[in-house]
């Protein structure tokens, strides 16, 4: 579940507070997403399988700052295409996997085509989906069909790979901890370790991975740290102090040893992130917590979440401790991207 608190996320839909958002929102269809329907017409043209997802005000001003950052000022231009490619140029380009990974980001492919072609005064580009965000794909998957003039299809080339290469690198190394942890009953989550102004984007894609969403950010769920203890005083004085100040958000509490996690059990945290624990404390830690559930004021289930030193390799074992949650930084902040290309093919037709 989300860690919200009862502000909504930016850049994502309306999920409930303090719901995180889990692996069962990436819906399967019954059949592959590229599958053509009985009448021979065209795959869908919904690049999302995915929910929530992601606000259109939130992908247009994201587009725009990126278009700003390729072509200038508005309009912009892109000096090289427009003086080799007539504005009346018309063809089609295939945005192609070159390697096996799961899709996320289609959902901006549009976005950027239809900008371009607005700085330009240009006709827009018409695009047809053959892959939902949250797929897996092998490499040589044509995910979509682009048709329109070439000057916004070269334009937008760069601009649209970085995004959806982006988010599907983050998909891609999601679902392989999804499924290292999956029957165990552990989710894996991410954290704020996100490119900044890419944060919507990251976090949808650890979605469409298969992962779990932690808070969105410092407003939505206080994250009571060393620090915070410091400048309070004590672990209950932090706690006291969110709870009087902001009252509707949930408090975790961060503890590195058996005893930080009761202390802060006592004084009233939701839930409880155990930090760089080895294994076998982190499952005398969980097995203290759970022997305390439902007693002395104590919530009868408390949410718990390992972290730290947390490789692919160690998965199931961290899993096998009782933890719900294994929070991977690496996920957003490591990840290497899915090399996509749009190419475009070679006949050409005049407007």
């Amino acid at each position: 579940m989300w860690a919200g608190g009862g502000r909504e996320p930016p850049g994502s839909g309306t999920p409930q507070p303090h719901e995180r958002i889990a692996w069962g929102t990436v819906s399967s269809p019954a059949e592959p997403v590229s599958a053509r329907p009985a009448d021979g017409g065209a795959p869908s043209a919904v690049p999302s399988r995915v929910e929530p997802g992601l606000d259109p005000a939130w992908i247009a001003e994201t587009v725009a700052r990126a278009l700003d950052e390729d072509l200038g000022p508005v309009p912009g231009r892109d000096v090289t295409t427009q003086a080799t490619v007539p504005p009346s140029a018309t063809g089609t380009a295939h945005l192609v996997a070159r390697a096996d990974g799961v899709v996320a980001g289609l959902v901006v492919v549009e976005e950027v085509t239809r900008q371009v072609a607005e700085r330009f005064g240009l006709p827009p580009v018409e695009v047809t989906f053959v892959a939902s965000d949250g797929e897996a794909v092998g490499r040589g998957r044509v995910l979509a069909a682009l048709t329109g003039p070439v000057q916004v299809l070269l334009t937008a080339e760069r601009t649209l790979l970085n995004l959806a290469s982006r988010a599907s690198g983050v998909a891609t190394a999601t679902r392989a901890w999804a499924r290292e942890l999956a029957g165990t009953g552990a989710q894996v989550l991410d954290t704020r370790k996100t490119t900044p102004g890419l944060r919507a984007l990251e976090k949808y894609a650890v979605r469409a991975g298969g992962g779990t969403n932690k808070r969105m950010g410092l407003y939505d769920v206080a994250m009571v740290k060393d620090n915070h203890v410091v400048a309070a005083g004590s672990v209950s004085a932090a706690i006291e102090a969110i709870r009087r100040t902001f009252p509707d958000v949930l408090v975790q509490v961060e503890a590195d040893t058996t005893a930080q996690a009761l202390e802060a059990l006592s004084a009233g945290a939701d839930f409880l992130l155990l930090d760089n624990m080895p294994t076998p404390i982190l499952a005398d830690t969980v097995a203290a917590v759970r022997a305390r559930e439902g007693r002395d004021g104590v919530p009868a289930k408390v949410e718990l979440e390992a972290t730290g030193n947390l490789t692919l390799d160690r998965a199931r074992e961290v899993a096998g401790t009782g933890v719900d949650y294994l929070s991977v930084g690496a996920l957003t902040h490591s990840a290497p991207i899915l090399d996509l290309a749009l190419d475009l093919l070679p006949t050409l037709q005049p407007r």
